[in-house]
């Protein structure tokens, strides 16, 4: 691509265009540079404001020592609140580990790390509390490191130790914990660091363990009494959810038949019974079942043993005599045991309630009535009969599982609601939009697309076309001002007039012709002669005359060409 041709035909282009057309094209420069400028300065300036954090919740005495770091740095930085620091994005990690490496920010709190330099000659009583530091240190970063905590301070007290087990006093501790602003911690969380800092100490217990926030105040120091505040939060939500889910089954069952949502309205209040009770049953079966069984049988069958009898004496003393004989007698013995051990079937059940019961539901529904139209055309309001209402108390009471054991209540009543009355009331403006809507809902993502194209295409024609067709006609020649090369006084036209008029009737009677002339042919050969004249007298002049006509002729035949082609395509 040849630039320099370009240019010489910018450079024609731009001299044959009229002092309007000059105008427009400098004019449309301008704000396209303009526009440029702009949009480069404003991403300039939206990267200066595209900062990022770079320390935040800093103390007074950190934040001056990160500005001073920064600016010796030649960083470029940004305070937008107390506290907080923001560098620019690309920038944020390398500042980051820069500074940090500097030691800033200084912790407040300082961990084990006091012991990684040892001091020579320090005493035992030093390295004591030394400890105390990095314990009372570590465990308050751990606390500042849960997400609710802006910051975190622990305080230990350990005693001294006694060889007596009666004077013994166990150690305590002290936290005290400021927030993030806009959160607050639970009853689980504040539970949490008392046994987070319980289980660092030895023999430390939760309960010994004290948590206030920045306002001194105790946190859950009672115990017992958040415990039942929140008991009784969550008693009314659990009754709130119960009435708005017995509200909304009534609403959606007798929507359909009423008319729409707006039209119901039910309120339901249920008495609950938040008193857990757990019982113990036992039950035992009558029937007894046999556990075990054990049989003992005894048998034994012969003769008695021998016995020696007589009067006491020498003889019987000594046994029996030869010549005395004695019948054995014969013996039979038996015995049978039988034991059989039952045992009683017992249940032993335990039951714990649920965490609420029913005691009573009442239920209050308010339904609107009907509406028909009336001999001058409005709406009339009819009431319900009380068969109706009597269909729809049943229908409630199924809806809420009536129970008249309980005590239960349900009241329906009909009342004419005004705002929708005044809904019904027949107007013909509302009812054509409404109308119109339902209509053209469906097609409005559509309609949105079209009515895009139709404002495009509106200024395609209306701007774009005419200024580019403008831009493209050849302009017309501006004459210079000054005396033009053909020009015929009044008088002297008149004169020439004249004689000519004079010469073409001798003329004409010379020749013996009696038509009229015209007048036109006779200024046309006046300015032919004059012409003539103007040839003979100014040469030069003429040629270059002839020569801008013979050019300007074949340009606009061009052009008229080309513009004919672009219509054809």
């Amino acid at each position: 691509m040849n630039f320099k041709d370009l240019a010489t035909q910018l450079t024609k282009l731009y001299e044959r265009l009229n002092r309007a057309q000059k105008l427009v094209i400098v004019g449309t420069l301008l704000a396209v540079i303009g526009f440029i400028v702009f949009l480069v300065l404003y991403t300039s300036s939206s990267r200066n404001s595209n900062y990022a954090v770079l320390f935040d919740h800093l103390s007074s005495k950190d934040a001056a020592l990160v500005i001073q770091e920064l600016e010796k740095e030649g960083v470029p930085y940004k305070i937008p609140r107390d506290g907080v620091v923001e560098v620019p994005k690309d920038m944020v990690y390398k500042v980051r580990i820069n500074v940090a490496s500097q030691g800033i920010p200084k912790e407040s709190h300082v961990g084990f790390e006091l012991f990684d330099t040892q001091q020579f000659g320090s005493t035992d009583f030093d390295q004591k509390v030394k400890f105390l530091r990095a314990l009372e240190g570590e465990l308050s970063r751990t606390v500042q490191s849960l997400q609710p905590i802006e910051s975190a301070s622990v305080h230990i007290a350990l005693p001294k130790e006694s060889v007596f087990v009666s004077k013994t006093t166990p150690p305590s501790a002290s936290v005290v914990i400021k927030t993030v602003e806009g959160m607050r911690l639970t009853r689980k969380q504040i539970t949490g660091i008392k046994n987070i800092v319980a289980a660092a100490v030895a023999n430390l217990t939760p309960e010994n363990v004290k948590v206030v926030n920045e306002y001194g105040e105790p946190l859950s120091e009672g115990g017992s009494d958040e415990i039942g505040g929140e008991l009784a939060k969550l008693q009314i939500d659990y009754k709130n959810r119960y009435e708005s889910a017995y509200e909304k089954k009534i609403v959606n069952i007798l929507a359909p038949i009423i008319g729409s949502k707006d039209r119901v309205v039910a309120k339901v209040s249920i008495d609950f019974d938040f008193a857990q009770r757990s019982s113990v049953e036992e039950r035992y079966d009558p029937e007894n079942v046999v556990r075990s069984e054990q049989s003992l049988e005894e048998k034994k069958e012969g003769a008695s043993q021998e016995q020696v009898g007589g009067v006491p004496g020498a003889v019987s003393n000594i046994g029996p005599v030869q010549g005395i004989e004695s019948a054995p007698a014969k013996q039979k013995y038996q015995k049978s045991t039988t034991t059989t051990n039952y045992e009683i079937s017992k249940t032993v059940s335990n039951v714990k309630g649920p965490f609420a019961s029913i005691r009573r539901v009442t239920a209050a529904v308010v339904v609107d009535g009907k509406y028909a139209p009336s001999e001058d055309g409005k709406m009339e309001y009819l009431p319900r009969s009380p068969e109706e209402l009597e269909d729809i108390a049943k229908l409630v009471k199924q809806a809420i599982g009536f129970d008249a054991r309980r005590g239960d209540e349900v009241s329906v009543s009909n009342f004419k609601f005004e705002s929708v009355a005044e809904q019904m009331e027949p107007n013909a403006y509302k009812s054509a939009v409404s109308t119109f809507y339902s209509y053209i809902e469906p097609i409005v993502p559509v309609l949105k697309y079209l009515l895009l194209a139709l404002v495009l295409f509106f200024f395609y024609k209306k701007v774009i076309v005419p200024f580019s067709e403008r831009m493209l006609e050849i302009p017309v020649q501006e004459t210079p001002e000054g005396e033009p090369v053909l020009r015929l006084d009044e008088e002297e036209h008149e004169s020439l007039t004249e004689k000519f008029t004079e010469m073409r009737k001798k003329v004409e009677e010379q020749l013996g012709l009696s038509e009229e002339f015209s007048e036109e042919e006779l200024k046309y050969d006046i300015l032919l002669e004059k012409v003539k004249e103007m040839a003979e007298e100014k040469t030069e002049e003429f040629a270059a005359l002839i020569n801008a006509l013979i050019r300007d002729e074949s340009d606009m035949e061009q052009n008229a060409a080309t513009k004919m082609k672009k219509e054809i395509s």
